[in-house]
């Protein structure tokens, strides 16, 4: 062998190894961008193609810049908002107004409104299903669903749930999933009949909230409290796994090149499942924030990002009161490897 193809070949090794580590490497915080502003917080939508970060923050979404840390604009002129989804090649993104009971589409390049559309009570959890380029607007009071036709900006049809929506996921197929929050299951609906398909129970699952999906694997992640990530068969409804997170979960995401499953939890930590092992183990836990408790998972760039708030230290007399906000101190949270 030449020494020039020893050299080769142990330059390629050494690629290998590099690249397997840089894979297998634990996340943690890369960065804290500070966006300011004052009151509660829910959804993230990390948007790869524009390089945006787009958070549902009280009556407004604020819009950052994921290669800057910077915000660059702001939806205004919302009550209460939840939802915000980014639908694939379109120039306008839509938010879920839960206090004025209506979704708010919004030009992306702007932020200005460009349309209202009404829904049931307290709109909360959106999807977009692109085979009948429709929004699922999932209202939590009235319990049911708003299919929105973007066409024409109008409601399609309304269907009635079995108790109250939490994150949705919609398979890209024509199948719209969703967390049912006080009946401890899943309902699967079709798209195209506009029906409620099934309903399955989650087993050893209490309220649960956040809802991954795995394309190819077929399989929903649901984060429950109890510290719990139910694990179900996308096809089937059958019960796969009851895998261990942190406390206080509420948000959940899926690398499918990895195999991982991430829980977002409110205690201040993220819990990673290694979803390609058999019995679903804690690959690893990542100390963030108290209160970090929702995420938005960009595959593209791999990172995480969660939000939180700096709050004031608890009332010795109301020990059980939620702390309150520190105003200013609502960050990002950027966690990479």
């Amino acid at each position: 062998m030449s020494v020039r193809m020893f050299a080769q070949i142990a330059l390629s090794a050494l690629f290998a190894v590099v690249s397997v580590a840089s894979a297998q490497s634990p996340f943690h915080i890369e960065h804290r961008w500070v966006v300011g502003g004052e009151g509660g917080w829910d959804y993230i939508v990390a948007d790869s193609g524009s390089h945006r970060l787009y958070i549902a923050h009280s009556t407004k979404v604020d819009v950052v810049d994921t290669d800057t840390g910077k915000v660059v604009g702001a939806v205004t002129g919302l009550t209460r908002c939840h939802g915000v989804v980014i639908p694939p090649g379109s120039k306008v993104g839509f938010v879920t107004d839960g206090g004025a009971n209506r979704v708010v589409a919004f030009d992306l390049a702007s932020f200005a409104s460009v349309a209202t559309i009404p829904t049931g009570t307290n709109p909360d959890g959106a999807t977009y299903e692109p085979t009948t380029n429709t929004l699922w607007a999932f209202n939590g009071s009235s319990k049911n669903v708003t299919v929105i036709d973007l066409a024409k900006m109008a409601p399609k049809a309304t269907i009635t749930l079995p108790g109250k929506p939490e994150f949705p996921q919609a398979d890209g197929k024509g199948t719209v999933f969703v967390n049912i929050e006080d009946k401890n299951s899943i309902v699967r609906l079709d798209a195209k009949t506009l029906k409620a398909t099934a309903t399955w129970p989650l087993t050893k699952c209490e309220s649960p909230s956040g809802l991954a999906f795995d394309v190819e694997g077929e399989r929903l992640f649901s984060v429950c409290d109890g510290n719990r990530m139910a694990v179900t068969d996308a096809r089937t409804g059958k019960s796969l796994a009851s895998a261990i997170v942190g406390d206080g979960p509420d948000a959940a995401g899926y690398d499918a090149k990895r195999k991982l499953a991430f829980s977002s939890n409110g205690e201040g930590t993220l819990t990673v499942v290694d979803a390609g092992k058999l019995g679903y183990p804690v690959a690893q836990t990542v100390k963030t924030e108290k209160g970090a408790r929702t995420m938005s998972y960009n595959a593209v760039a791999d990172k995480i990002y969660l939000v939180t708030s700096k709050f004031a230290a608890p009332d010795p007399a109301n020990p059980k009161a939620r702390p309150a906000q520190i105003p200013g101190t609502f960050t990002v949270l950027v966690l990479g490897r």
